[in-house]
């Protein structure tokens, strides 16, 4: 049986699905539904909000689709409108909360954390931090942002963005000793 491809561009795809081909439509959602759920449950807990973001999210991204320019990667541009979504789902819950703290803060190293985790372990350990310290951690540390981009897109300034990164690697930088310490048996001093 002879292979026939769909589609010979992403660029092809993308101009297909605006004029509303239903083939090309499915065709994007079905490659970048994993990885986007993925990127919904960084900032939701419950995988069911997650998914319910994640189809908020690609109702815009095709309502939109003619927007995008292709200047930049499709991919990208989809991940930013999923981000915004959970975003915007976590302000509708009131669920992020976000400490004013100018306080003069250092950096800690990391260079000491001993402790094998498995991806779904670390996820655990991000979502036990406070709403507002994940999605900063979760957009600076994972997503690649800057506090002024961050800042810009939470409505905080760019010390609160900072603050509540230095305070989520703290809890997590806690979290990471205790449980080095209940696998190891180890206390540190």
């Amino acid at each position: 049986m002879k292979v026939i491809q769909f589609y010979k561009s992403e660029t092809q795809l993308i101009k297909k699905a605006v004029k509303g081909h239903r083939d090309a439509q499915r065709y994007i959602y079905e490659k970048h539904a994993p990885k986007m759920l993925s990127v919904c449950r960084q900032y939701i807990k419950d995988i069911h909000h997650a998914e319910e973001v994640m189809s908020t999210g690609f109702l815009k991204v095709f309502t939109n689709l003619k927007q995008f320019n292709f200047g930049g990667s499709f991919e990208g541009w989809i991940r930013r409108i999923m981000i915004n979504e959970s975003i915007s789902f976590l302000r509708k819950q009131k669920q992020l909360v976000f400490t004013e703290d100018i306080s003069i803060y250092t950096e800690e190293s990391w260079n000491n954390i001993n402790i094998e985790l498995g991806v779904e372990q670390i996820q655990e350990l991000i979502d036990s931090l406070p709403e507002g310290y994940k999605m900063v951690f979760v957009l600076y540390a994972v997503e690649g942002y800057k506090h002024n981009e961050i800042a810009k897109m939470l409505g905080i300034s760019d010390n609160t963005s900072k603050s509540q990164l230095f305070k989520a690697r703290k809890m997590l930088q806690q979290k990471f000793n205790q449980l080095n310490m209940i696998n190891h048996g180890a206390v540190k001093i």
